[in-house]
């Protein structure tokens, strides 16, 4: 991954470097023909002067010793000719030359001179500027130079290598950033993957068949993310397994206690009548905790069944009704406990995707805790809002509540509140908690304002079967 990440960032930086670098140069050579082109012309046009006046005079002298000390100094040659072509000065120009033959034909008819093509390094060593000689529309002849380009091609190849070295100067830089960011960004990459795969290579090898289409088999990528991803895969499988295996125990730990508990029930309740009167109170004892560990076992059987549940049941259920309902249920034991229960339902009809009975059984487990654990006198009431895609059914009482600092641990398996006094094994909120969660919603523990505790149960909407 590294090869190819430094690859890709090289080829970038050096798309990036010739983007200037190219432009760079040939607007350098651009600018260096055209000095060579304006300072030439310039010249051809003072020769032409100088050859117009020769020509009124009839004295080339002037002429040709003008042209001789720009040939010593330039080292460039010079050809003046008159309107019929004829030589009127000159040193160097040969006339019958192919491109100068047509330069001056296009002076002598005084067209508008051709284009100088770009110098390069590896132009001709001399190009050719013509000029018309004469005043107006009248051509009297024309001037020829050969101007050397080696002082222009040498500007242009030392502009170049100027350019070409902060170029490499630049490549070089990008490359050692390309390296540096390319440790940067895989450093972390390596060191988790070491890691997970040391972590990996201490865990069983996992039993799930179904889920053997792992990600790196339905996607490619570079090696580093396919090592990594391989790995997360093989955790997820084993952590999958082993939550499997953690519900799988619960289930049959608790299927197979419940059949020895209930005989041993059964056999005390045979050994009642024969029991001494000083012995009762041990007896019953006894007998309430057998009666509770059969009460915790079915907890966990019920825990088990919850957190294994997953996605919608194919029937929902009335929230309205099935509040009503428990409320009903519940009202003679609250009575009985001397508390109040009350509903607060002012829609008619709350459809939730939830079925009855699971409905039902979250509920009795918030509505049996206000039951057990409010206190005397309390008021617990059931309120059942519709609020967009979801349902809110609250049981919100007016008891002693729990401390702030133990809300978050109620739904937590076997815990129970400092306030708690009576019975109750700790997996009631728990149960709730799976079984809402497992339907896509959300159960959460509230304080009551001055006192008191709140259940809010969010359940998806839907529609009853």
């Amino acid at each position: 991954m590294r090869r190819r990440l430094l690859a890709a960032l090289t080829v970038f930086a050096t798309i990036a470097v010739l983007a200037f670098a190219v432009p760079l140069c040939s607007i350098a050579a651009t600018s260096r023909t055209q000095q060579l082109v304006l300072g030439r012309s310039g010249d051809a046009d003072w020769f032409a002067t100088l050859a117009g006046a020769a020509t009124t005079t009839g004295d080339t002298r002037a002429l040709a010793m003008e042209i001789d000390r720009y040939h010593q100094l330039y080292g460039e040659n010079v050809l003046v000719v008159d309107a019929r072509g004829a030589t009127v000065a000159g040193i160097g120009v040969d006339p019958a030359g192919l491109g100068v033959q047509t330069a001056l034909a296009a002076a002598r008819r005084n067209q508008y001179p051709a284009d100088v093509p770009q110098l390069m390094p590896w132009s001709p060593a001399t190009v050719v500027i013509a000029r018309p000689m004469g005043s107006g529309v009248q051509v009297d002849g024309a001037v020829v130079i050969e101007a050397s380009t080696t002082d222009a091609r040498a500007d242009i190849v030392r502009t170049w290598g100027i350019v070409a070295a902060g170029a490499l100067a630049a490549m070089v830089l990008f490359t050692a950033l390309a390296l540096g960011l390319a440790r940067w960004v895989l450093r972390p990459l390596a060191e988790l993957s070491t890691a997970v795969a040391a972590v990996t290579a201490t865990l069983p090898t996992p039993r799930s068949t179904a889920r053997e289409a792992t990600m790196t088999r339905r996607h490619g990528g570079p090696a580093e993310i396919r090592a990594v991803a391989e790995s997360f895969d093989a955790m997820a499988l084993a952590v999958a397994d082993a939550t499997a295996a953690q519900h799988q125990l619960v289930a049959d730990t608790a299927h197979a206690m419940r059949n020895p508990l209930a005989a041993l029930i059964i056999r005390l309740d045979s050994l009642e009548p024969v029991i001494p009167a000083g012995a009762a109170a041990t007896f019953r004892g006894a007998t309430a905790e057998a009666e509770r560990l059969t009460g915790l076992l079915d907890g966990l059987l019920t825990l088990a069944v919850a957190e294994n549940a997953t996605g919608f049941d194919p029937a929902g259920c009335d929230a309205v009704q099935v509040a009503e309902d428990r409320v009903d249920a519940w009202h003679t034991a609250f009575e009985h406990a001397g508390l109040t229960l009350t509903a607060d339902t002012p829609d008619r009809h709350v459809d939730t995707a939830v079925p009855a009975d699971i409905l039902a059984q979250i509920l009795d487990v918030a509505l049996s805790n206000a039951c057990r654990y409010a206190g005397p006198a309390a008021t617990t009431t059931l309120r059942v809002r519709a609020t967009g895609d979801h349902v809110t059914l609250t049981v919100t009482d007016t008891g002693a509540g729990v401390p702030a600092t133990e809300l978050d641990r109620l739904t937590t398996r076997f815990y129970r509140g400092s306030t708690a006094t009576t019975g109750g094994s700790g997996l009631g909120l728990p149960i709730a908690a799976a079984l809402v969660n497992a339907r896509r919603g959300h159960l959460t523990v509230a304080p009551v304002h001055p006192h008191g505790l709140s259940v809010i149960i969010e359940l998806p909407a839907g529609h009853p079967a």
